[in-house]
């Protein structure tokens, strides 16, 4: 199925400048959106998750039947003050400003082999922190599943070794 057939291109969204891809066609589409699902639970299968952490609103979309998918649990990373207990925070710079996010500190466990789930990676500020809230928590990543990557902006070098699955570029 072509997955880039259900994305739309929204020219100067949210600020003048940005090209926004809007994923609301994909999800309205059952077949594709569970196409989505099943390709990105075929890419992380290998890398024996036991957790997924996905970061609102976007990610969390696809990171629900992931989980389902995969049998593991979702702990979800929110902004603060939206989360109700004692939480991990981290910042980061987005391309067009920048945001905190937080995650229970009781989420994970040390044992825990995490999937980082998101809709796009673009400057890869996002994925840093997410990374760096699992850090905190003493799980590991095991790797990384998203639907696109804007390849231009050069995202995934907040990587180092960890795997990432993508199943469009632009």
């Amino acid at each position: 199925m072509d997955i880039a057939s259900f994305i739309r291109h929204v020219p100067d969204y949210p600020k003048p400048g940005i090209l926004f891809y809007d994923i609301t066609p994909l999800l309205a589409s059952p077949e594709a959106f569970g196409d989505v699902i099943e390709r990105m639970a075929d890419a992380a299968r290998p890398l024996r998750p036991t957790r997924i952490v996905a970061v609102e609103a976007r990610g969390f979309l696809f990171a629900a039947p992931l989980a389902q998918r995969l049998g593991v649990g979702l702990a979800p990373v929110r902004k603060p003050g939206k989360l109700p207990c004692e939480a991990f925070e981290a910042s980061y710079d987005l391309e067009y400003g920048s945001n905190t996010l937080c995650l229970h500190k009781d989420a994970l466990t040390p044992e825990d082999r995490v999937l980082i789930v998101d809709d796009i990676l673009a400057t890869g500020g996002t994925l840093d922190a997410m990374i760096r809230l699992v850090g905190q928590s003493g799980a590991t990543v095991a790797g990384c599943c998203m639907l696109m990557e804007l390849d231009a902006l050069g995202g995934r070098k907040v990587l180092g070794d960890i795997p990432l699955s993508v199943l469009l570029h632009v």
